[in-house]
């Protein structure tokens, strides 16, 4: 049984098609705003309209966030393992946890965008070993985090994106804080079950396990179904350049009310 949290709300500014001023300028007004979370994703070229168009890279504006910002938690939704050796990861995490002053979350999965490995010379390989290596990777993040001096400043939270049942979820029994995915309401309760019984194999207790999923596209209706199935971290990706404000600040109205 999940342990009941509050509502919080979540931003992911897509970092493709703008300039890198109007995802400056778009952080400061979420975090006034009142955002509880900030993500960007890790590729490198754009998901959506023009693939060749505008894209920054994820970590390197990670540390202008943490930089920028004074309240806001934030991280990427998610860093793909395959990009960068486990144990920089886990090095760059931790510096940017100083930076911010223990705000980052570390947002992580297998990867599965092909043209990103293709032009930066990543091996593809299959789902299965990309899992596989998550799965690696996520141990020597965890204890490289036991070595390094200074350690965190916080124990980093860990986000786990995805839904497969035979490798992603045990993985998310194992390590996660936060489980993301785009499962709709009535699918929640079969998944959360499927991370239970791993969690069990695994020895590891998962009340805590907070979960997340996606506003984009759906309305207040699919919201609240998101909520009584568990949901709690709302997740609200928006385009640049103009990166739209009204729209989170009408979520932010359902989230407040959601709290009483």
């Amino acid at each position: 049984m999940l342990i009941d949290t509050p509502v919080r709300l979540g931003v992911q500014l897509r970092p493709e098609h703008a300039r890198y001023s109007d995802l400056r300028g778009a952080v400061r007004r979420l975090e006034d705003a009142g955002v509880d979370i900030l993500f960007n994703w890790d590729h490198f070229f754009p998901l959506y309209g023009d693939p060749d168009g505008m894209h920054f890279e994820a970590w390197t504006m990670l540390g202008a966030w943490a930089e920028q910002t004074e309240r806001v938690e934030f991280g990427t939704l998610v860093n793909c393992n395959g990009y960068r050796n486990p144990d920089l990861q886990a090095d760059m995490a931790r510096t940017i946890d100083h930076i911010s002053g223990g705000r980052f979350i570390f947002g992580t999965g297998a990867g599965w965008f092909e043209r990103d490995y293709d032009e930066y010379g990543y091996e593809f390989g299959t789902p299965g070993r990309r899992l596989d290596a998550l799965a690696e990777g996520l141990e020597r993040i965890q204890a490289r985090w036991t070595k390094l001096n200074p350690a965190p400043v916080r124990r980093i939270p860990v986000l786990i994106g995805g839904k497969g049942e035979q490798k992603t979820l045990r993985l998310v029994a194992r390590h996660a804080d936060i489980w993301h995915s785009f499962v709709p309401a009535a699918g929640l309760a079969h998944k959360i079950e499927v991370i239970e019984r791993w969690a069990e194999k695994e020895g590891r207790d998962v009340s805590g396990l907070v979960i997340s999923n996606e506003l984009h596209n759906r309305d207040e209706q699919d919201a609240a179904a998101l909520y009584d199935a568990g949901v709690r971290l709302f997740t609200l990706a928006l385009d640049g350049p103009d990166f739209d404000g009204d729209t989170v600040a009408r979520w932010l109205a359902w989230r407040d009310a959601r709290n009483g």
